[in-house]
């Protein structure tokens, strides 16, 4: 044992914590400080906040819009159809149904119905029931011999805010037919003088003749 290769014990002296040496360092920035004030409290969203003048995000302008009617089908070519019925997913003799499909995992999803898209060759004689299909699809599918027929989509699920706005058109409706019953029997008894005038004026048109 010499001098020089005396040393301490492995774990016996551990560094000391380095901070505000750079963001990756994970005690960068604020040093393992945190915030003040605002930033400090919980539920504080501060995204895209410039000292307050108009933000960018609001100064630009909206594009496009998302349809809230759209429809999500599973999209399935006849290519892929046939691929399945020739690996015996699915059994070409008995009619192809969308749970059918699902079931064999030819299609991952059925939201609002299966779509048959044209592309690809089809040389099984099928029978098939999916919500939609392209004029291409139907036409490769009868070439061959066999049929589709198409489902209509599944009816949309109505929420509680579409139930509260049916409520209120149908409510409309009613004030709408209550306001025109008004209307007509506030009209009648006005219509009801002026035949009574009518009658007078003639009535004293024929006694002025007698006399």
């Amino acid at each position: 044992m010499r001098l020089n290769e005396l040393k301490d014990r492995d774990g016996s002296r551990k560094a000391r914590k380095r901070v505000g040496r750079g963001m990756g360092s994970s005690t960068g920035k604020t040093s393992g400080k945190g915030q003040k004030g605002q930033k400090s409290r919980s539920g504080v969203s501060l995204l895209g906040f410039e000292g307050g003048q108009m933000p960018l995000y609001r100064r630009l302008p909206k594009r496009g819009f998302t349809n809230p009617f759209s429809k999500d089908f599973a999209e399935l070519t006849i290519g892929d159809l046939e691929k399945a019925v020739a690996k015996g997913k699915i059994d070409g003799k008995k009619p192809i149904t969308e749970d059918v499909l699902l079931a064999g995992c030819v299609v991952k999803k059925n939201r609002h119905g299966v779509r048959l898209l044209a592309t690809g060759e089809l040389k099984s004689k099928l029978t098939i029931e999916v919500t939609g299909a392209s004029k291409g699809a139907i036409a490769a599918v009868e070439k061959v011999g066999g049929s589709i027929s198409l489902t209509p989509p599944k009816a949309r699920v109505v929420g509680k805010g579409r139930a509260r706005h049916r409520k209120f058109m149908e409510g409309a409706d009613d004030k709408g037919k209550k306001k025109a019953k008004s209307k007509a029997e506030a009209s009648k008894p006005a219509e009801d003088k002026a035949e009574k005038k009518s009658k007078a004026k003639s009535a004293d048109d024929k006694s002025q003749d007698e006399s």
